[in-house]
């Protein structure tokens, strides 16, 4: 971006308002990301084709990915007209150990957005797919994705509270007395944890179910009480259960997304 450019009045608003912030029903969206929402072509697919000319907006070609879009409009790509319309969507993906949960990997390994357009049907690529929240790299187990920014906004929000369940495998064998210090809560860097579901699984392995989402807090969490984790799994969002395969994905139902979840999109509008 040029220095000392003046930005137009309708990014600013844009950029206030936030990648997450989704427009109420009837209101304007940003092209590229109302593309990639109805799974015609992921947002940075979408922005390449609208700077390439190859869209248009009520018959005229527009350029600007930002540019507003509201219910009733006419799209089309390369000359063909495309629904913006869209259903939210959320999948599950078994995450192997390895790929990162961010656009690119400086190591060379590979991204789980990477991963899961390698096994999804054509007619799924075209979505911008989000994830809600993250796992480390050598974290394995339950990624949920979805086409929707709310969904992701809900699943991580600190006050939703959903809850995600590790198991992990550690140095030494927990006492009950260290199980307890999980289960009450612990003082770490950045603050008291909220009280935690733990119990063991073998004598090394231990089943953590947290409410809240900070960084690297499983792992931080055991090593605060003296056992480091030498292996991590998440296997359960809220009242998701993981049930495929490693490197294998389903779509959730959506029982699963109200009641497992927690989520009703009526509730955020």
């Amino acid at each position: 971006m040029a220095r000392r450019q003046r930005t137009p009045k309708w990014l600013e608003a844009a950029r206030r308002r936030g990648p997450g912030d989704v427009p109420p029903e009837g209101r304007a969206d940003w092209l590229a990301r109302a593309l990639g929402r109805a799974g015609v072509l992921p947002r940075a697919e979408a922005e390449g084709a609208i700077r390439e000319g190859r869209v248009e907006v009520d018959g005229r070609v527009e350029r600007e990915p930002f540019a507003p879009v509201r219910p009733g409009m006419e799209v089309r790509v390369d000359g063909r007209v495309r629904e913006l319309g869209a259903p939210l969507l959320a999948l599950m993906f078994h995450k192997p150990a390895g790929p990162v949960v961010h656009g690119s990997d400086p190591e060379g390994v590979g991204t789980v957005f990477e991963r899961l357009r390698a096994v999804l049907p054509e007619a799924m690529r075209g979505y911008e797919w989000l994830a809600v929240g993250r796992l480390d790299r050598d974290t394995t187990g339950l990624l949920l994705f979805t086409n929707d920014e709310r969904l992701v906004r809900h699943g991580t929000s600190p006050e939703t509270h959903v809850s995600k369940r590790y198991v992990a495998r550690v140095a030494g064998r927990p006492s009950e007395d260290v199980l307890l210090r999980l289960r009450e809560g612990l003082v770490l860097e950045d603050g008291p944890t909220r009280p935690a579901g733990a119990r063991l699984r073998e004598p090394d392995v231990v089943e953590l179910t947290l409410t809240e989402g900070r960084h690297h807090q499983v792992k931080r969490m055991l090593a605060a009480v003296g056992h480091p984790v030498l292996a991590l799994h998440r296997e359960a969002v809220g009242g998701v259960v993981l049930d495929v395969a490693e490197g294998a994905w389903r779509l959730l139902r959506d029982e699963e997304v109200a009641e497992g979840l927690g989520f009703r999109l009526e509730e955020e509008h």
